[in-house]
């Protein structure tokens, strides 16, 4: 049985790293809807970030291809699908492990993988080789409470 989403977006664009910026913002104005806090939200675009980075870098390396993000809102938590058409990952558990990179002469140092799975609740990764790869990642938004004086407070379990 397919899952009930109250929202879903769908969003493709070329593989350009003048796009990382227009992915973030993206997701963020769609997350926006569960009224995250800055932190949750700083967290999913920097997660998106890395994503959609190795799409460009490793997925297409010098070509031009598409990037999909998926994105699905179901009570207070986000669903991100981003995913490429790229060449795949040969050893996906090799390459989530910290500092494995297979452009040692880049500034990056191997922790996209990393930074997704501390700051998203949940991090799949999929890969086909010539085929492509896919991401999901979740994160659950803390839901808030209005206090006597009409603030917003985050519910906390104790």
């Amino acid at each position: 049985m397919k899952d009930i989403f109250e929202n879903e977006m769908k969003l493709e664009f070329i593989s350009k790293s003048s796009n990382e910026a227009f992915a973030r913002v993206a997701v963020a104005a769609f997350v926006a809807q569960l009224d995250p806090t800055i932190e949750e939200l700083a967290d999913i675009k920097t997660a998106v970030s890395e994503a959609v980075t190795n799409c460009i870098i490793h997925g297409y390396e010098n070509r031009q291809g598409i990037v999909k993000i998926v994105g699905y809102l179901k009570e207070n938590e986000v669903i991100l699908e981003i995913s490429d058409n790229g060449k795949g990952i040969e050893n996906v558990d090799i390459a989530k492990e910290p500092l494995y990179t297979t452009k040692p002469n880049l500034e990056r140092s191997g922790m996209g993988f990393t930074i997704m799975e501390s700051f998203m609740d949940t991090l799949e990764v999929e890969s086909i080789i010539g085929l492509g790869t896919k991401i999901t990642m979740s994160k659950k938004i803390k839901p808030k409470i209005e206090n006597d004086e009409g603030e917003f407070q985050m519910i906390t379990k104790d």
